[in-house]
């Protein structure tokens, strides 16, 4: 095997039906999860620019991504529950931004789970790739009675080649992971601050109408 037969295609075109399946199946996990990491990463940036922008640090037009969550809120507020305090009429709504926050943090996760999959399958459907190749160049040893370099060469770099895409796929996979989701949790709590401090705005207004109509 000469040098020219290292580069990923010859490696492909060289190797046999089952090499070839792995890899292809690496291939498109490794796709797949590149686009995975730039749709989270894009998500965790419009979560967080409309944050900002719901505290007036941006542009009005950003903060559209969390209507929901105010939504919830101005529905709890128009609530009329006789007797309730103020300090309850701010946890009923700070509980229902809550759940339509979770729903929000939800769909901002997108494919994350299936970074967790990428990162933990593919070394392993890597190291089957490994296994077959290790196996084709004994079959090959046994089948020519011979232990020479050019005998085991294309089995060993099916092997290396599988262990490679294996962890091509894998490693992003993991870090994406990581990081998206440390991201979205830092959203996640710099949004539970914002309904709070949104909830105590809200609830003193909706109280006091309420305390005003058990008067009359």
């Amino acid at each position: 095997m000469g040098h020219d037969a290292l580069n990923p295609v010859t490696l492909f075109i060289n190797a046999g039906p089952v090499a070839k399946l792995v890899i292809l199946m690496l291939a498109a996990a490794s796709v797949w999860c590149w686009v995975l990491i730039v749709e989270g990463a894009w998500s965790v940036l419009r979560l967080g620019r409309a944050i900002a922008a719901a505290r007036g640090r941006g542009p009005a037009e950003r903060a559209a991504l969390l209507a929901p969550v105010a939504e919830a809120g101005r529905q709890a507020a128009a609530l009329t529950i006789p007797g309730e305090s103020v300090g309850e009429a701010r946890a009923r709504i700070v509980d229902a931004m809550g759940r339509a926050a979770r729903t929000l943090l939800t769909r901002a996760e997108g494919g994350l789970p299936n970074l967790a999959v990428i990162s933990s399958v593919a070394p392993f459907v890597g190291l089957f790739g490994t296994v077959w190749g290790i196996m084709v160049s004994f079959s090959a040893i046994a089948d020519a009675k011979d232990t020479s370099l050019a005998i085991v060469a294309p089995g060993i770099a099916e092997a290396l080649a599988a262990t490679a895409i294996g962890l091509a796929a894998a490693i992003p996979a993991s870090i994406g992971y990581n990081r998206i989701g440390a991201a979205l949790a830092r959203a996640g709590e710099s949004l539970q601050h914002l309904i709070e401090e949104d909830a105590v705005r809200i609830a003193a207004p909706a109280a006091q109408a309420t305390a005003e109509g058990a008067r009359r």
